[in-house]
């Protein structure tokens, strides 16, 4: 395990060894499957003879169990929790969030939209301005939640409402109107060694933290902790807990 780890990190510059192992290892297990391989030794080797083979297990690994509104009570009850925050901003501010572990932003587009809507109940002549940064390592799942562009599936999880008011529909597909597009900021980070994202009023973080480490955990969630402004949400699935499991809302003090 650690020599395949080493191969993706020399080669992408992403440090796997952190992930939880069984994930880990059902995937490289996948991989393997797909080439017939069926002992670790020789699918070292067949990493270190194909590079692109290194890639194919990189995205491989990563995350990318997503969809819109997923969880559709959690969203609701983010709404409850960021209403009076919201009000409480000075007039002329701007509400800042982060979205890391993006994947093909489906939920920073989520998050986007049940804030227009809670921005929409609070007083016009506070003039609020909204900023939502989505991350993710994988540079191709950013540049496809830059574009906004979902196939016609999205009805099963988009209410008519909301495709109305937030979406254009294209030639089978739905795109992101651009004034929910122009608030959220898609760029390539990486959690673990690049600064984070400060002086938040909601961090999101329901995508990632389940398929790490507990020593990579406890490493994380401080740093959290510190990119809150004090009262700003939490927005995570339990830390240990399958990406079905019910999502968690709290307030930093």
């Amino acid at each position: 395990m650690q020599k395949i780890f080493a191969l993706i990190r020399a080669q992408t510059g992403h440090d796997f060894s952190f992930y939880k192992r069984n994930t880990v290892f059902r995937r490289i297990e996948r991989r393997m499957n797909s080439h017939q391989i069926r002992e670790f030794t020789q699918y070292v080797r067949f990493l270190q003879e194909n590079p692109t083979e290194v890639d194919a297990l990189f995205k491989e690994l990563l995350i990318g169990v997503t969809k819109f509104f997923r969880d559709k009570e959690a969203f609701e009850q983010l709404q409850v929790h960021m209403l009076p925050l919201l009000r409480e901003k000075p007039a002329d501010s701007v509400v800042r969030v982060w979205a890391p572990g993006c994947s093909t932003g489906e939920e920073a587009y989520s998050l986007a939209m049940c804030l227009f809507e809670c921005l929409g109940q609070v007083e016009e002549k506070r003039y609020l301005k909204l900023q939502i940064f989505a991350t993710d390592i994988n540079s191709e799942g950013i540049a496809f939640a830059r574009a906004g562009i979902f196939p016609d599936t999205i009805e099963a999880d988009v209410s008519p409402e909301r495709l109305a008011r937030f979406f254009n529909k294209l030639d089978g597909h739905y795109q992101i109107k651009k004034e929910v597009r122009d608030v959220v900021i898609f760029a390539v980070h990486n959690l673990t060694k690049d600064a984070p994202f400060t002086k938040l009023d909601l961090l999101v973080c329901r995508n990632l933290l389940i398929y790490l480490s507990a020593e990579l955990q406890k490493n994380i969630i401080p740093v959290f902790h510190y990119s809150l402004n004090p009262g700003g949400c939490y927005f995570w699935a339990p830390a240990k807990t399958s990406p079905s499991s019910r999502s968690c809302l709290c307030r930093s003090m």
